[in-house]
């Protein structure tokens, strides 16, 4: 059992570290490999020249805003998140909390344009927003995916994008608001846990916040890197599907996020993930003699299940990884 932790342990250490920021206008098969060694190396990058247009960006911060804006009775229209929906400090159903608000969507239009009546007063507006975005947004996982593919000499370069380019893809998309807490003593900075130590069970998240910092992933137990806020850029996180499809190779990164004393955050993240019935192994070329395949053949359902059974903290993936007598049969 995970025990959620309301503010930052004393024993844990903040280590500052440059991490990875690709441009993604530069020579496609560089861009590759510099994705590649990131995800090896950290889970996680920044990408800039992206693509994504300003003023959807701006369109979807404009209503996010407006919505989070409203008094409290209002917001809870639109909940309570079962799963979708509005939320506030309960973050899923077992036990984690949380100093944040949240509106959880599904990407399938049709769940947009029904959520949006109890979301907006401009419902037409708001879907809108959240369609182009997502649209704009999926466009950028599937091209970042294409490149690792390639970066990675999977035959099928498509191979990963398509998981969330089909039409019955269960991708994600999540605004988080993280708002000002007035908890400050004697100008002493008061730091709550705004969501806990985790990481995301789909293939890949993006994920864009305001100029406020707050982000922070974990690549060793009890050592946090801060993640220094960008507007221009969007972050880019593996997901435990995708460790698993590169056989370990790429790694899921923890991260969590905290909440600002002064100042409120707000991310915006869409989690790609690939239909229900989608059976997640390994490609062969991932797969030699001297590094067999690590982890069982699993549907994104089986996973998905298992992930929301359990507290945010504890790991999954490992529940799906081969024995060592699988492994020295294989």
């Amino acid at each position: 059992m995970v025990v959620a932790s309301a503010t930052p342990k004393r024993s844990e250490k903040l280590q500052g570290i440059e991490l990875p920021i690709i441009d993604l206008s530069g020579e496609r098969s560089e861009i590759s490999k510099l994705i590649v060694k990131a995800c090896e190396d950290y889970g996680f990058f920044k990408v800039i020249n992206h693509g994504v247009h300003q003023d959807i960006i701006a369109r979807m911060e404009e209503e996010s805003l407006n919505f989070f804006s409203k008094p409290v009775a209002e917001k809870q229209q639109a909940g309570p998140a079962n799963p979708f929906g509005y939320g506030c400090k309960n973050i899923g159903f077992n036990g984690d909390i949380g100093e944040v608000e949240y509106l959880l969507l599904h990407n399938n239009p049709l769940s947009i344009a029904q959520a949006s009546k109890s979301i907006s007063n401009d419902p037409t507006k708001f879907r809108s927003a959240v369609s182009c975005y997502i649209k704009a947004v999926r466009d950028l996982a599937c091209e970042i995916l294409d490149l690792i593919a390639e970066g990675l000499w999977v035959h099928d370069t498509s191979l990963f994008s398509n998981l969330i380019r089909d039409v019955d893809n269960d991708s994600l998309f999540r605004i988080n608001h993280y708002p000002s807490l007035v908890l400050c003593k004697d100008n002493i900075r008061d730091t709550k846990i705004g969501f806990g130590e985790h990481s995301d069970p789909q293939i890949l998240t993006l994920l864009r916040s305001n100029n406020v910092d707050g982000l922070q992933i974990s690549l060793y137990d009890g050592v946090w890197i801060p993640v220094s806020p960008d507007p221009t850029a969007f972050c880019v996180n593996v997901g435990d599907l995708l460790q698993a499809m590169t056989n370990g190779r790429f790694v899921s990164v923890r991260h969590r996020a905290l909440s600002n004393s002064y100042q409120s955050r707000m991310s915006m993240a869409f989690f790609g993930a690939p239909p229900l019935h989608a059976k997640i192994i390994t490609p062969p070329e991932m797969v030699t003699h001297g590094e067999p395949s690590l982890y069982k053949p699993f549907t994104w359902a089986e996973y998905k299940k298992t992930a929301f059974s359990l507290r945010l903290g504890e790991s999954r993936l490992n529940l799906f990884r081969k024995s060592r007598n699988d492994l020295e049969d294989a």
